[in-house]
This record gives structure tokens, C-alpha cells and sequence, in this order.
């Protein structure tokens, strides 16, 4: 009789690792994301029958973009823009409009392996885990530990991936061969900056480590798919964590709070309300007129072309125009969120929008046409357009009480 080969030995195709805890035995087949042996390695594996459950490097949100193309469809835009979640929604379109453009390019669907290690396990009758953080919550931790600078710039990165179109070039190609998805999408980001490669990347090893912890149950022999730049850490962390899975998961889950007292905006607020009393104080009423004035007239400007820039309605254009002199000084406001839940109410995307959403960011021209994309689009131009109007406003504000 033949002896029962070892697990990991199906899978020598690929890079791998086999670690052994808790009287359970992890595979961890490390897949490039845009490799058909990859896609065999995972379908080979799985069909051998040693396996008593499936792990993948996917969250929820992943797995239904992967498998389920009309889940954009049934998504309530106005719910999005009301809750705060619009740049979660855009780093979401963003990495689906990166993976468009490698699907384009490379003939392959990136993350096929994913997706068929879940097909071939449910066919199967395979317990499947979804081991990877959330990427929304991934964003928001990454977010959070980010200044104002970075912030900014990571915003722009975001809608310039949303706009491209020129090919990906190699040299991301061959990180994406040997990293992570996620890591790829935001590569130009996560160079020199220790708070976003921390985030996107060492922290989700560890999460992933304790996820398989968690999720083992009753399985002895586990085959975990995950991009090939997690093998070492996702190892280390396997074997040597100590604290209960439970624990890190909450730990690795957890938003930044916060600041309970929006300093930035009542600094802001205190400068301008304080320059515009200066001027009628030291001034008189034409001074501190002409300050109120040039003010609200170079916000409201600025605002109103963000908006118009972005294909808006006319109603649309005035409630960005007569938002943007005072949501500035309001925390819990934003001209953008009020011009675009007008642009949404007004222009209600349809399920055809939805469905052709993917295809039409990959393209500038689709932004417009979209009602999705241009709801999106408004957010951001307006909100842009308003802080613009901001700083120019408060330059003049300076120049005309000190020059």
C-alpha cells in the first residue's frame, strides 16, 4: 500500500508552508493573485480529498464582488453618502477598477485562486473561513493613522486609480506575483509610509493568523490560500502568538477613535468668525463687509464648480454653492455629502448603473456617464472645490488685515 502523502507535497508547485498547533495541521499555499498555476495548485489540493476545511485571504465584501457581480445593485447610495461611508465605498470601486485593468491586461481574473478555492470547497461540502480583515475597516485603521498631508494624498491616489487607464506596469505585476492584492493597489502609498504598510500589511497577518485560530473547529488538516508576500509573517504569527485569538481579532477590528473635539474645525471656525469681527471692530462696517463678502462669494465660487465640474444638476450646483461658505465651520457637515445626496435624490442611479459600474471607472468618460460614478465624483470635487475656496479665502482674509 502506497504511504499517504503529505499535504503540503500537493502543493510544491507553489510557495508553502505547513505549520502544526493545537493538534492542527495548516497548509498555507502562498498564490500569486494573477497566475493560472495558482488557480490549478488551489483545484488540485482541494480535489485530493486531505482536507477537512478551506481558509482564504477574502472578507465578505471581497468574496460578493468576486462571486456575485450584481451585489452593486442592490446598494442604497443615499444610505452610503448619509452614513459617512463614501471613501470606503471609493477605495472599494478603487481596487475593483485596479483589478478591471489587470484582468484587462492579463487575461486572468485577479484572485481567481480565491474564488475557486471557494467553489471547489463548497462543491465539495467544505467548511469555508474568510480569513482577511474587512478592507473597508482595513482602510478606516490605515485612515485614522494617517496626518492631514497623507491623508490628502492617499485621497488624490484613490481618485487617480479610479481614473486611470494606461496599463499597470510590470514592476507591480511581478509585486503582485509574489505580495498582495491589497499591497499592489495601494503600493505607491505604502512606500515610506511605516502607518499604511502596517496597516495593510503586518497587521493583517497577524489577523489572519488568529482568524485560522479561531475558525479551526473540529478540522485537523487545513488549507489556508493566501498571496504569497503573507507567507512568512502569517507563519511566524501562527506558530509564536500566544494571546487568544478572540483578543487579537477585537484588538486588529477596532476604528481609532475620533477626536471628541473637532479641533481643526473649531480653529477654523475661531479664525474666521474672529477675522470677520476684526474687520468690522478695526474697520468699520466696510471692512469687515468686504471680508463676509469675499469670503462667502470665493467659497460659494469654488464649491459651485467643484460641482459643476462634475456633471451636477443645477440644484445640485446651488446647495454645493450655498453649503460651502458655512460647512467648513460645521463638524458634522460637509458640502460635498449635502451637493451629492441632492445629485443622488435628483438623479437616481439605476440598476443598469450599477451593473455597468466596474466597467465604466475604468474609463474617464464613464464617470459622467454613470450616475454611480458622478454621484461619487460630485462628493469629491465639491468637497475639493470647498476647501480650495477655504484656504484662498483665508489668505485674503490675512492679507487684508495685516497687509
Amino acid at each position: 500500500m502506497s504511504a499517504t502523502p503529505d499535504p503540503a507535497a500537493l502543493v510544491q508547485s507553489q510557495p508553502h508552508a505547513v505549520v502544526e498547533r493545537d493538534g492542527v495541521r495548516y497548509t498555507l499555499l502562498g498564490t500569486a493573485h494573477v497566475s493560472q498555476a495558482s488557480v490549478d495548485a488551489v483545484r488540485d489540493a482541494i480535489a485530493s480529498g486531505r482536507f477537512d476545511a478551506v481558509a482564504v485571504e477574502l472578507d465578505e465584501h471581497r468574496l460578493v464582488a468576486l462571486t456575485d457581480p450584481d451585489a452593486l445593485a442592490r446598494m442604497d447610495l443615499i444610505e452610503v453618502l448619509r452614513t459617512g461611508r463614501t471613501p470606503m465605498f471609493a477605495a472599494n470601486l478603487a481596487l475593483a477598477a485596479y483589478q478591471r485593468r489587470l484582468a484587462e491586461q492579463l487575461a486572468i481574473e485577479p484572485g481567481a485562486e480565491l474564488k475557486r478555492a471557494v467553489l471547489e470547497a463548497r462543491q465539495r461540502d467544505l467548511p469555508v473561513h474568510l480569513i482577511d480583515r474587512d478592507v473597508g475597516r482595513t482602510f478606516r485603521r490605515a485612515w485614522g493613522r494617517l496626518g492631514f498631508w497623507a491623508r490628502a494624498r492617499l485621497g488624490g491616489g484613490l481618485l487617480g486609480a479610479l481614473l486611470a487607464r494606461e496599463e499597470v506596469d510590470a514592476e507591480d505585476i511581478e509585486k503582485l506575483k509574489q505580495g498582495d492584492l491589497l499591497e499592489s493597489t495601494f503600493s505607491e502609498f505604502a512606500t515610506g509610509s511605516p502607518a499604511l504598510y502596517e496597516t495593510v500589511i503586518a497587521e493583517r497577518d497577524r489577523y489572519m493568523a488568529a482568524r485560522l485560530r479561531q475558525s479551526a473547529g473540529n478540522a485537523r488538516e487545513v488549507l489556508a490560500v493566501v498571496g504569497a508576500g503573507h507567507l512568512a509573517g502569517l507563519s511566524r504569527h501562527l506558530r509564536a502568538d500566544a494571546d487568544a485569538p478572540e483578543r487579537i481579532c477585537e484588538t486588529l477590528d477596532a476604528i481609532p477613535p475620533k477626536s471628541r473635539v473637532p479641533w481643526f474645525t473649531l480653529a477654523l471656525a475661531a479664525f474666521v468668525l474672529g477675522g470677520f469681527a476684526w474687520g468690522f471692530w478695526r474697520g468699520g462696517l466696510e471692512v469687515g463687509s468686504d471680508l463676509l463678502l469675499e469670503w462667502t462669494l470665493t467659497t460659494m465660487a469654488l464649491g459651485a464648480l467643484g460641482c459643476a465640474l462634475a456633471g451636477g444638476h443645477p440644484l445640485s450646483i446651488l446647495v454645493a454653492a450655498l453649503a460651502s461658505p458655512v460647512t467648513p465651520l460645521h463638524p458634522a457637515l460637509a458640502s460635498g455629502m449635502l451637493s451629492a445626496l441632492t445629485e443622488a435624490w435628483l438623479r437616481k442611479p439605476t440598476h443598469a448603473d450599477f451593473l455597468a459600474l466596474r466597467d465604466d471607472v475604468t474609463h474617464w468618460r464613464g464617470w459622467w456617464r454613470n450616475r454611480v460614478a458622478r454621484v461619487l465624483l460630485n462628493f469629491f470635487l465639491t468637497s475639493m472645490g470647498t476647501a480650495i475656496g477655504v484656504w484662498i479665502g483665508g489668505a485674503r482674509m490675512l492679507g487684508t488685515l495685516f497687509g
